[in-house]
C-alpha cells in the first residue's frame, strides 16, 4: 500500500478512485492531480513507481489543505459561525440541518432518530 500525506492507499483500486480516500481529495480534483504528475487514471495504486508517488505526493501537498489541517480549518469556521450567531451558526449550535433542508420530515441524521408520532406521550384513559 502507497503511503501519500500519511494515508494509506488501497492496492486494488484505480488511482483515479483511491485518491478520494484522502480527505480533501474528490473525484475531479483527483483527476487534476493525476494530469498534472502525468500519472495514467486507470493505473492501479500498487504498480506505481517509488517516482510517480513521491510526484502525486509533492503536488497534494504543496497544492492543496487535506486531512487534519483541512479539518481544523473547517471546525474554526463553524466555531466563528457560532461565536458571532450568524443563522448557520445557530443552526450547528441546536443541531439542526444548516443548508436550508425542511425539518418537519427527513431531518433524522441531524437530529437523531426523534420519533414523535400523534398518540406516543398521551396516558391510557380508564374506563368506567
Amino acid at each position: 500500500m502507497p503511503r501519500i500525506s500519511g494515508i494509506a492507499i488501497p492496492d486494488n483500486k484505480k488511482m483515479g478512485v483511491a485518491l478520494t480516500y484522502i480527505y480533501g481529495i474528490g473525484p475531479a480534483r483527483a483527476k487534476e492531480v493525476l494530469k498534472q504528475a502525468r500519472v495514467d487514471e486507470d493505473k492501479r495504486a500498487h504498480l506505481l513507481t517509488a517516482e510517480e508517488t513521491n510526484r502525486l505526493k509533492e503536488i497534494i501537498e504543496k497544492s492543496f489543505k487535506i486531512e487534519g489541517d483541512l479539518k481544523r480549518e473547517i471546525m474554526l469556521h463553524v466555531k466563528r459561525m457560532k461565536d458571532i450567531k450568524c443563522y448557520r451558526g445557530v443552526r450547528h449550535m441546536r443541531g439542526l440541518p444548516v443548508h436550508g433542508q425542511r425539518t418537519k420530515t427527513n431531518s433524522r441524521t441531524r437530529r437523531g432518530n426523534v420519533r414523535k408520532t400523534a398518540g406516543s406521550g398521551r396516558r391510557a384513559v380508564e374506563k368506567k
